[in-house]
């Protein structure tokens, strides 16, 4: 007989279980999947228990950490919903330069851990984001250019397996399973309950850089910016913006003319070792003049950087993300971007235009898709009727230019909208021969498949709608 979960418990029908289900996402377009049960874990032990249930129940697994996955990924249809999101301890042992994290920690509370030692980790942009899924999923995390992604930094995992083992995985006891926490996203076996992290000296200083264009320099301005990052240290994150300047406050609050439009800019952030300027070329722009408003190298912290990406991307909107890596000719790119660009919805809508440049791969990590470049259209909005346009610019546009496609970020996890890969066909084929060995029975959940489709749904509830007024 099992022992059951001690954390709360709820099944489909029980008064608790639709706030459970809607909670476990972060964003405001909650996906139409309900799982048959849902376990809130309070800790470990509470895991081993829920995965033992769901053997003995037949129940597949989708796993939460942080509640950040744009498209609900743990929130399957059918199944158990494991919750993770209590497990929050963070422990740094700063004379071994590590630290030891549970699943839902997040990065600012790990920073803030971190600095009494002069320490640091990449982690996630947004502070909401839970280390688990994060790090599961590459981790293009702060100066992820030089540090690289946070995957890589993963020493060792503690992991209850399909058969509900707890297991202490590092190189030398599984370094199959280690191999593929480092980077497989939704599709790991297993659900992670601590990590084990190594960790990095604190950057000096941290300092930024932000222009903003007219939209009539925008492909002048993301070509230049392309061509730019061979010409800076990989300490500094380099990325544009195509969006709204005033990210759709009134001009009362902006206060800069020419701001309640679309916009180009360029944001540079150095985490500077050193006395030199690493940010010094940004100014050798040939449109530098033209800038709307520009902020020059001056000093931030990791704080008012969190509050930056926030605002990008503000809690309480439905949200649709895609992307794609890529790299070649630039003028190719543009021209087969240009109708995503060309059809920017309202603010807070805007796509990404990220220079990663590359990092070194290593043997004992899956994670493989990057390019120079990452594209990456976020929209944003309040109404429900909405949706399918949203979901159709956001996934549809970029589907459009596939052909120049290097796969996707597991972050944005977009499978089931437009399929793509995340891990090069080598990894994801050694990938399911390593799942065949930990989950031969596919206890767990792996990636999402069209018919989970956000855009599906959408389009479901449009037809429904117009059937109703029909009645």
């Amino acid at each position: 007989m099992h022992q059951p979960p001690q954390g709360a418990l709820v099944r489909r029908g029980d008064e608790a279980y639709e706030e459970a289900r809607l909670d476990a996402v972060w964003n405001a377009r909650k996906p139409h999947r309900h799982p048959a049960v849902v376990v809130r874990a309070e800790n470990e032990q509470d895991v081993v228990a829920a995965v033992r249930l769901a053997r003995a129940e037949g129940l597949t697994v989708g796993i939460r950490s942080g509640g950040h996955s744009w498209v609900g990924n743990g929130v399957r249809d059918g199944g158990m919903l494991l919750d993770l999101s209590l497990l929050q301890d963070i422990s740094v042992d700063p004379l071994a330069g590590t630290a030891s994290v549970q699943p839902a920690a997040k990065g600012p509370a790990l920073l803030q851990a971190l600095a009494p030692y002069g320490l640091f980790f990449p982690t996630g942009h947004a502070p909401t984001v839970g280390l688990g899924g994060f790090l599961l999923g590459g981790g293009y995390g702060w100066d992820s250019r030089h540090l690289g992604p946070a995957c890589l930094s993963i020493e060792a995992v503690d992991v209850v397996l399909a058969d509900g083992t707890l297991v202490h995985a590092t190189d030398a006891t599984h370094p199959a399973l280690l191999w593929a926490a480092r980077g497989s996203g939704p599709g790991f076996f297993g659900v992670v309950t601590r990590f084990h992290l190594a960790l990095h000296d604190a950057p000096e200083r941290i300092l930024r850089t932000v222009h903003t264009y007219p939209l009539a320099l925008r492909d002048e301005v993301l070509a230049w910016t392309y061509d730019t990052l061979e010409l800076l240290p990989p300490e500094v994150e380099f990325s544009a913006k195509v969006g709204w300047g005033s990210g759709g406050l009134p001009p009362e609050q902006h206060g800069t003319p020419g701001l309640d439009r679309p916009t180009v800019s360029v944001t540079a952030t150095a985490f500077a070792h050193g006395d030199a300027d690493p940010l010094a070329a940004l100014e050798d722009a040939p449109f530098r003049g033209h800038a709307l408003r520009a902020l020059v190298g001056a000093p931030t912290t990791m704080a008012e950087l969190y509050d930056h990406a926030d605002r990008m991307n503000p809690a309480g909107l439905r949200w649709a993300l895609d992307g794609i890596w890529t790299d070649g000719p630039v003028d190719e790119i543009l021209a087969a971007a240009r109708p995503l660009l060309d059809s920017l919805p309202g603010a807070p809508s805007h796509v990404l235009w990220m220079l990663w440049g590359g990092f070194p791969e290593r043997a004992d990590a899956c994670w493989s898709s990057q390019a120079k470049l990452y594209l990456s259209p976020n929209a944003g909005w309040t109404d429900p009727a909405e949706d399918l346009v949203h979901e159709q610019w956001a996934h549809g546009e970029l589907a459009a230019i596939q052909h120049l496609s290097k796969g996707l970020q597991f972050s944005d996890n977009n499978l089931a909208d437009r399929p793509d890969h995340g891990l090069r066909p080598e990894h994801a084929t050694r990938l399911e021969e390593i799942r065949a060995v930990y989950d031969p029975d596919g206890l767990f959940h792996t990636y999402m498949t069209p018919r989970e489709s956000t855009t599906a749904y959408a389009a479901a509830a449009r037809t429904a709608a117009a059937a109703a007024r029909t009645r």
